[in-house]
């Protein structure tokens, strides 16, 4: 703890890096929402007791061209008063841990409830077969009935292998704190291109539920120009822009509540992790983008 911020009735919103986060749609929001709300950090966790190094190593970069530094995996706590939001907010800002995943959930919860945080939010991002030319789906869900009905959620019916949001949200309701889960469904044909289009729709279906409008614009911006780069990449090759037709004439009738499924959710779990061991993944159309 860095220093004890003054919060008002704060929401805690989410969002890790990993394999809750097909292509950075999640983090880019999270850092997105810093950025707009000029969050200040306040807290963080050290990652000596959560991490495997030799999995989630650490990053050595040159500050000023002549010093080496060690930039190890970062989870951050930060502030915001988002004058439009009429209540605080806090950001974690993270990475998908290797180790003591019920040690680190606790450590959130435990925080959360020490600045009386009202509902948990967390952010995430699935491959899924959606075309980038069209805004991504979003569904939200939570355990907890009154706040399914409360706020238009679903009820989450999922089950089979999960990653750090699955636990940190069973964490929540093993302490009767409220929590939501947002996810939006990104194209696994680019899905090393960091999406602004499913950071735009967790950013537009988080005011929704908070009753605040988010201002989008950068990401609005951004989205235009990631989807001429993606559709270049795709127009290079015949087979992938006509699988990307079909894709938009499907889009039309996709059912959000369909996203994520159980079924969905378990194959990408299992091949982010065949992927993660093979530390070589299958060819993606924007990887040069």
């Amino acid at each position: 703890m860095e220093q004890r911020p003054e919060l008002e009735r704060p929401v805690l919103i989410a969002a890790f890096r990993g394999w809750n986060d097909g292509a950075q749609g999640a983090s880019l929001a999270g850092g997105y929402l810093a950025k707009i709300w000029n969050a200040q950090q306040f807290a963080s966790i050290d990652p000596e007791t959560f991490y495997d190094f030799q999995a989630t190593r650490p990053m050595v970069s040159l500050v000023d061209g002549i010093t080496r530094r060690v930039d190890w995996p970062e989870n951050d706590f930060y502030s915001a008063h988002p004058e439009s939001l009429g209540r605080s907010a806090m950001l974690l800002l993270g990475v998908e841990p290797n180790l003591r995943w019920k040690r680190f959930t606790s450590l959130i919860v435990d925080l959360a409830r020490e600045h009386d945080v009202e509902l948990v939010v967390t952010l995430g991002a699935l491959l899924a077969d959606v075309p980038h030319t069209r805004p991504s789906p979003v569904t939200g869900t939570a355990t907890d009935p009154a706040l399914v009905e409360r706020l238009g959620l679903q009820t989450s019916r999922y089950e089979g292998p999960t990653g750090i949001v699955g636990v940190l949200h069973d964490a929540c309701r093993a302490a009767d704190l409220p929590s939501v889960s947002l996810w939006a469904a990104v194209p696994h044909y680019v899905s090393l291109a960091p999406s602004p289009r499913a950071a735009l729709a967790l950013c537009q279906r988080l005011g929704d539920l908070l009753d605040s409008p988010i201002d989008t614009d950068e990401l609005e911006q951004a989205v235009e120009a990631y989807t001429v780069r993606v559709t270049e990449a795709v127009a290079s090759d015949e087979e992938t822009a006509e699988y990307v037709q079909e894709l938009e004439q499907r889009s039309e009738m996709i059912d959000e509540s369909d996203l994520p499924s159980g079924d969905s959710l378990a194959a990408e779990l299992t091949r982010f992790l065949r992927e993660h061991d093979e530390q070589d993944g299958p060819p993606d159309v924007a990887t040069d983008q």
